[in-house]
């Protein structure tokens, strides 16, 4: 198991002034489960991940793999990147180009620390190319591999040296829409079936979302909300997530009472009334926005059951394929709703939505 706890790291800018990229950081990863850090450019993801690898170091904090303290400011450890022998993946690959893919995966072995025996370094090079379908690609230059094979190259020289812990960095930014989408899968099987302690870098929602146990996501240096996929999506703890992990609309409301338990309540909105749902216990009065995903926004042409039921009017729509995106102008606003290419109600016509009050998420401001 991973644990990183109360981890923190400045640099000095050119100013003289420190800035703090990665603010009192703390999670845990179970063994042989995948967790994401996940945020904007130049939240701290990265280095906090570089932190574990060792090419950082922190001004505080304490990192720990399977109970080995590889960093502790209070106890002044610091173990070299080299001794920690994580695997690691980063978004240029770092191919060696003069090598073939044999060559390139061996490297690791041949060089590092108790050099197995010749035999043992073949068995470990074809194990572990044969898990990532680059058995037929053995005498091959590496630079005469595709996108998707040098990743997996990549992937196969940080595994065969079977760290304890794997490290990846943005791995598939360099890849097009539907390789990366190939890849996904493919990486998920493969951290499954070997049942890999990763953890992982992106910016990409939908990346997070495909590949994880659990999310951290990041801002300023801080983590804002640590969850499952299903957790950080449908169960968003602040405007920020609500609005980096996905698309959704917004809506300014005022609650009016609780309706029927602790977490629902009664919202005044421009919208006319919600019921939403919350996170977190809200009073009479307080100031919320409320966060609904275009594919919680139910669309017909005839006046459905329910609450949160209004009328609107269809004021544009972009044919998607599998989908359909309608802007729909409700009571003087615009929201944006999914709904299948069947629903066919043309630009200009009245159209009713309805919302289901446990998709309509209240955030306090």
């Amino acid at each position: 198991m991973l644990s990183v706890r109360g981890l923190s790291t400045e640099y000095a800018a050119e100013s003289g002034q420190a800035v703090k990229a990665v603010r009192d950081v703390s999670f845990e990863v179970p063994e042989g489960k995948l967790f994401t850090l996940l945020g904007p450019s130049g939240c701290g993801k990265t280095t906090t991940l570089r932190s574990i690898a060792g090419l950082e170091r922190p001004t505080a904090g304490e990192i720990a793999v399977g109970g080995r303290v590889m960093y502790s400011s209070a106890k002044k450890i610091f173990v070299a990147p080299n001794r920690r022998k994580f695997g690691m993946v980063f978004q240029s690959y770092a191919i060696w180009p003069h090598m073939t893919v044999f060559e390139n995966v061996a490297f690791p072995l041949e060089v590092g620390d108790g050099k197995p025996g010749r035999s043992e370094i073949r068995e470990r090079v074809a194990r572990v190319l044969a898990a990532m379908a680059l058995e037929e690609f053995t005498d091959r230059e590496a630079t005469r591999l595709s996108g998707g094979q040098q990743q997996r190259l990549a992937l196969a020289r940080a595994l065969v040296m079977e760290p304890p812990l794997l490290l990846l960095d943005e791995p598939m930014s360099n890849l097009d829409a539907k390789l990366r989408e190939r890849m996904r899968f493919e990486l998920k099987r493969l951290q499954r079936e070997l049942k890999l302690t990763t953890v992982y870098v992106t910016h990409d929602q939908a990346e997070a979302l495909a590949l994880s146990h659990a999310i951290a996501v990041m801002n300023e240096g801080r983590i804002v909300q640590v969850g499952s996929p299903r957790e950080i999506y449908e169960r968003p703890c602040n405007r920020f997530v609500a609005d980096f992990v996905g698309a959704t609309n917004f809506v300014a409301g005022t609650v009016a009472a609780a309706d029927g338990d602790a977490s629902h309540y009664r919202v005044g909105t421009d919208l006319g009334e919600l019921r939403a749902w919350s996170m977190e216990p809200l009073g009479a009065s307080d100031k919320v926005t409320i966060s609904v995903r275009p594919e919680d926004i139910a669309l017909s042409e005839a006046r459905p059951q329910g609450a949160n039921v209004r009328e609107g009017q269809v004021e544009a729509k972009v044919f998607l394929g599998e989908s359909v995106d309608f802007q729909v102008k409700v009571a003087g606003r615009t929201l944006l709703a999914r709904a299948h290419p069947s629903l066919r109600t043309p630009i200009g016509n009245p159209i009713f939505i309805r919302i289901d009050p446990e998709k309509c998420v209240a955030i306090r401001e």
